[in-house]
């Protein structure tokens, strides 16, 4: 296992281009399976998650060319579905929540589809019933083996139909997005997720051949079609990356530069960190942020005490929560942090306060952060990183601290930031990777 050794109080400074969103790329990869033809995918994020599902499609087969960095072609002419029942493909697939959304190409181009049960971060939990519900709905039929954890879906014939998704789930909507483009008929998703990245995925499909309508609302109309070609496609810049180093640049008075951030595809992520007080500028379609000696939490018209809390898009990222916690600590003036989606990803609070931050931990889905306003610094200490964002937030809060401090687990980190330590510490953080 890896560690970060981080010293402290260093002011970054200079400019940083977001990689490729790892969330597009879950499912833009998964997509590649709906054809026979060439796709090629550009900035695609060289992260443990994506390099582990592009491995994983090479060994079902694909062929995998990388062009250049972020750069890569794919070509599913031919694929083993016999290596879909092998231990290999359960324990890869296994390690990977993305692995999920193989089903849904899988089940509308071959009619059958294997799936272990998905690994990915300990955050609570995160059920697949969207996914299973709005699959059988089309047709498919789910079989579980409880030995091992291994999900067997077959369809003689995939037919479109009109469904309620109980949640708008994004991964879920876009797996039954992707074996609904080649169903028989009309298929309607009301409730459909509608972030960025299921746009993206929709104008990718289009480019296919598929016939979707309704993009980038929450409801879906997708006319099935026989078969799909080729295409190019760019990934967006990633969202939650930028909403980190935004919220870094904050904690370490740094001034930055963030390039190219296709500013209308953020929502409300700039509109939340301006709340913590964060002056933020838009240049072209760069983010600029000049280091603030102080930083001041708005209220709510009333008075009341500011309330960040996450929500499906429109909303605000739930991905971010753990960031916009970490930034409160050192702003003047209190928040409520309200993780309303998922179970478990407040817990690394009890690192903060071991840095000295004063934090309510009022149960698992809502903390109260009491402002230090930068009259006591946070302090080094040893942690590990519980998961990507939760990872990145303890690293943000270290590159704050006094004295030094050391991340255990950076794998995590790893799986959702790329070269992380080497491009921050371009910036003039001091960031040590450690075996």
């Amino acid at each position: 296992m890896g560690s970060f050794i981080i010293d402290g109080s260093c002011k970054l400074s200079g400019e940083i281009i977001p990689q490729g969103a790892k969330n597009e790329a879950l499912q833009i990869l998964c997509a590649v399976l709906l054809t026979s033809e060439t796709v090629t995918i550009n900035n695609i994020p060289e992260i443990l998650d994506v390099n582990k599902l592009i491995e994983l499609l090479a060994d079902m087969g694909i062929k995998v060319n990388r062009k250049g960095p972020g750069s890569y072609t794919f070509k599913a002419e031919e694929v083993n579905l016999e290596y879909l029942k092998s231990s290999q493909f359960r324990k890869k697939g296994g390690s990977l929540r993305g692995s999920v959304m193989l089903i849904g190409p899988m089940l509308g181009r071959f009619g059958k589809a294997y799936m272990p049960q998905p690994g990915g971060d300990k955050i609570g939990r995160r059920r697949l019933d969207t996914h299973i519900f709005g699959l059988q709905k089309l047709g498919a039929q789910f079989d579980f083996e409880n030995v091992n954890t291994f999900y067997s879906v077959t369809a003689k014939e995939l037919k479109g139909c009109y469904m309620l998704l109980d949640e708008a789930s994004v991964t879920g909507t876009a797996n039954i997005l992707m074996a609904a483009v080649l169903a028989k008929g009309k298929t309607t998703i009301f409730n459909a997720a509608c972030e960025p990245y299921l746009v993206q995925l929709c104008k990718m499909l289009n480019r296919m051949g598929a016939r979707i309508s309704g993009v980038g609302s929450n409801l879906l109309t997708i006319e099935g079609v026989d078969s799909l070609k080729g295409t190019e496609h760019t990934m967006l810049p990633d969202m939650i990356e930028i909403g980190s180093f935004i919220g870094m640049a904050a904690m370490t008075q740094s001034n930055l530069v963030i390039k190219n951030v296709h500013y209308q595809e953020l929502g409300i992520i700039p509109d939340v960190f301006k709340r913590l007080g964060i002056k933020l500028q838009l240049r072209d379609d760069d983010i600029v942020i000049t280091g603030q000696d102080c930083y001041e939490v708005e209220t709510f018209m009333d008075g009341s005490i500011m309330t960040i809390s996450d929500a499906p898009w429109p909303g605000f990222t739930p991905d971010l929560v753990s960031i916009a916690l970490v930034v409160a600590t050192q702003a003047k003036g209190s928040v409520l942090i309200h993780q309303k989606m998922f179970e478990s990803r407040l817990f690394f609070v009890d690192k903060l306060i071991e840095m000295g931050a004063q934090i309510i931990l009022c149960d698992p889905h809502r903390a109260t952060v009491i402002g230090l306003n930068r009259q006591i610094s946070l302090r080094g200490i040893t942690m590990a990183s519980p998961d990507i964002r939760a990872g990145v937030a303890l690293l943000i809060a270290a590159l704050s601290a006094k004295g030094k401090s050391r991340i255990d687990n950076i794998e995590q980190i790893d799986r959702g930031y790329q070269n992380i330590d080497t491009r921050l510490n371009a910036l003039g953080a001091s960031i040590e990777r450690t075996n």
